[in-house]
């Protein structure tokens, strides 16, 4: 069954929602493990793509943005696109993907914004309802 981890940020600025789910990726990566983040929209997509190069000066995570050929790449992202089966899935969409059981783990990043603050509760109960495992990571 999938593990679902949700990540629980103080912040409410957008872009340490994002760095976090950089973060999240690049630890996975580094741990063979390939990673789907879905994000639901194509400008997050964008900002992610443009994250992942720089949020850490010394890292290097290979990924693409909604690629022809996904098994080309360790780390995939995507707003509309239907990944294949992968270990990690990071999902940035305020609904929960019709493909999230097809992962070995989720990863939920929720900040402090309201509408943020809200889907992912929403998340969560949908979660609970069917009986997942979850966990939580309180960060600072």
């Amino acid at each position: 069954m999938t593990r679902i981890d949700f990540y629980i940020l103080d912040s409410d600025a957008p872009v340490e929602r994002l760095k976090t789910a950089c973060r999240i990726c690049e630890k996975a990566f580094l741990l063979g493990h390939e990673v789907h983040v879905h994000t639901g929209e194509p400008a997050l997509s964008q900002r992610m793509d443009e994250l992942l190069w720089t949020f850490r000066d010394r890292s290097f995570v290979p990924h693409a943005v909604e690629p022809d050929d996904p098994t080309e790449w360790p780390v995939t992202i995507g707003h509309t696109m239907e990944p294949a089966p992968r270990a990690v899935l990071i999902n940035l969409a305020s609904e929960v993907p019709s493909f999230f059981g097809r992962f070995e783990r989720v990863a939920e990043v929720v900040d402090a914004q309201p509408q943020i603050k809200a889907a992912g509760r929403a998340r969560y109960r949908f979660y609970r309802e069917r009986g997942y495992p979850l966990q939580h990571h309180t960060l600072g």
